[in-house]
């Protein structure tokens, strides 16, 4: 176990939206086809979704619970999802 102090969650929703900007920049003006093509902008695309499921995990449930609108295990299944299986294109 680490010794170093637990990390707020409201830093993990932070980064989240950080990530989904990336997102956003990286596939502005692409289409599905040109998003495939950009090898760089697909491998970016897909690690930042990941980086997102991941900080989603260290957000408590209370504070799930709280904003159920917003779909939790669905952003943590995408991740899961991305990190355990071949994404082919």
């Amino acid at each position: 176990m680490s010794d170093r102090p637990r990390r707020e969650w409201r830093f993990y929703v932070e980064d989240m939206i950080g990530f989904a900007q990336k997102v956003q920049s990286y596939t502005d003006g692409l289409d599905q086809a040109g998003f495939v093509a950009n090898d760089l902008a697909y491998d970016a695309t897909v690690r930042n979704l990941e980086l997102i499921g991941e900080a989603a995990t260290h957000i408590p449930d209370e504070v799930r619970e709280t904003y159920a609108d917003i779909p939790w295990r669905l952003i943590i299944a995408t991740r899961n999802r991305l990190i355990h299986a071949y994404v082919g294109r």
